[in-house]
Formats: structure tokens, C-alpha cells, sequence
């Protein structure tokens, strides 16, 4: 058997035409691309700078990341956000105010739009998490006139005027909120994924009820999962924040 060097080896993954010039070895692999799709998209026109458009909204996305204060940065970064893709055929925008956090936010959405997806594609709130889409796991939940909500299963034109609150909303500045410390003090997290969603709903809880009893913070915290099983540092932040929030000692 002849020796393979390596310029064997890279020629044969050469185009078939490619490798016939050379007069080297190809295999028939056939193409998971329709004949000439391939080639044709790489040359239509503008294809390019929409990939570009893209890059430069991450850049600036990230440069704002680093520059603006955190107590900030929820703000500012809508700014920085690139369009989201046009409607889909046949849908139209609806026109819908938004208070989040305490700020009215006046948006072109879709029907279709959940507010998960508006908050983080549109507004740059990336705090609300998205994990099964289906109103299973809780990663999304977010406050609607005080009660906790799967923002995934919400729809945002349903929200005309309502008050939201998410959990940037829940900062005094540059400082943690008492539900938020609590979590830190408690280490009530593993992977960290679901926790935003598991603080909003242990402030949604404590509003209702400011000194919930073990059996009622289990109960009202059981729609909001943790697959690392952290629970019980979860339930002893909640009574931990319900102490901060009266100004419990440390």
C-alpha cells in the first residue's frame, strides 16, 4: 500500500472538482446541502452584513456590560440592543406600554410575543431565565401586580399597564435587595440557573405573607424547581429574607 502522507490527507477533503485537477484520491461523500444551495447563498447579496449586523450588536452589547454600574445596566442595555428579526408573515405589531420595574417601556410586539421573550431579546433584562418554555421548571417567573408568573406562559400584550417587576427591579442601587441577600447568605444555589426565578417567587411569597411558616414557604416555593436539589438552602433563605425584611439582626 502506497504511504499516505499528510497533503494526501488534505487533499482529500478537496471539492470533487478540486481533487480531480490534482489528480488526488476524493471520497463521494454526499452533500447534506441541496445541489448549489451552498453556493448560492454564500454569494446573495447582503448576506454578509447581516452577519456583521449581528457581531457589532454583541460587541456592543458587551462593551456596555463592562462600562455601565450593575444597578444601571438594565436600564442602558436596551439601548445597545440590535432589532429583532421582522414579523413573521401575515403577523402584525401591536403597539403595548409596559411598566417594568417601576419604568414605562412603550414597544412594537407581536401577538405571539411571550414576556420572557421581550424581556430578554427586547429590553436586554436577561435575569429572567428560560428553561423548559412550558411553565414547568419556574426559571421565569417574574411579578405581575405583586404575584408571581411564568413569564414564558404569559403573553406581553396581555400586560397593558400592569406593574412587573423582575429581578433586577429588586436592587437599591448597587445594593442587594433583602430576598436577594438572603440567597447569598444562605448559599441557596448550586448551578445558579434557577435561582432569579426562585427569589422572585420567595419576594412574591413574602409580600403576601411576611412571616410564612416552613410548611408555607415549601408549599408556595413548589413551582419553582432546582435540578442540583438545593432546597433546603432555598427554604432557609426565604425565612432569612423574611427577617432581613423586617430588619432582623444579622
Amino acid at each position: 500500500m502506497p504511504k499516505r502522507t499528510a497533503s494526501t490527507f488534505a487533499r482529500d477533503d478537496l471539492p470533487a472538482s478540486a481533487a480531480g485537477a490534482t489528480g488526488a484520491p476524493h471520497h463521494d461523500i454526499p452533500s447534506r446541502e441541496p445541489p448549489g444551495e451552498t453556493r448560492e447563498l454564500a454569494h446573495r447579496p447582503g448576506r454578509q452584513s447581516e452577519g456583521l449586523t449581528g457581531v457589532v450588536g454583541r460587541l456592543r452589547v458587551a462593551q456596555a456590560e463592562q462600562t455601565i454600574p450593575l444597578g444601571q445596566r438594565h436600564e442602558s442595555l436596551a439601548e445597545c440592543q440590535v432589532d429583532a428579526a421582522p414579523p413573521a408573515e401575515g403577523e402584525r405589531l401591536s403597539k403595548v406600554t409596559l411598566v417594568i420595574n417601576g419604568r414605562q417601556r412603550q414597544l412594537q410586539v407581536e401577538p405571539r410575543w411571550s414576556l420572557a421573550y421581550v424581556l430578554r431579546e427586547r429590553l436586554g433584562l436577561s435575569g429572567t431565565k428560560v428553561g423548559c418554555d412550558r411553565g414547568e421548571c419556574g426559571a421565569c417567573t417574574v411579578l405581575i401586580d405583586g404575584v408571581p408568573r411564568y413569564a414564558c406562559m404569559t403573553l406581553a400584550v396581555e400586560l397593558e399597564g400592569k406593574p412587573i417587576t423582575t429581578v433586577e427591579g429588586l436592587m437599591r442601587g448597587e445594593e442587594l435587595g433583602p430576598t436577594q441577600q438572603a440567597f447569598v447568605e444562605e448559599d441557596a444555589y448550586q448551578c445558579g440557573y434557577c435561582t432569579c426565578g426562585q427569589i422572585m417567587a420567595a419576594e412574591g411569597l413574602l409580600r403576601a405573607t411576611p412571616t410564612p411558616s416552613l410548611d408555607e414557604i415549601r408549599k408556595q416555593m413548589s413551582g419553582n424547581l432546582c435540578r442540583c436539589g438545593a432546597y433546603p438552602h432555598i427554604f432557609a433563605a426565604v425565612g432569612r429574607a423574611a427577617e432581613l425584611r423586617k430588619g432582623g439582626a444579622s
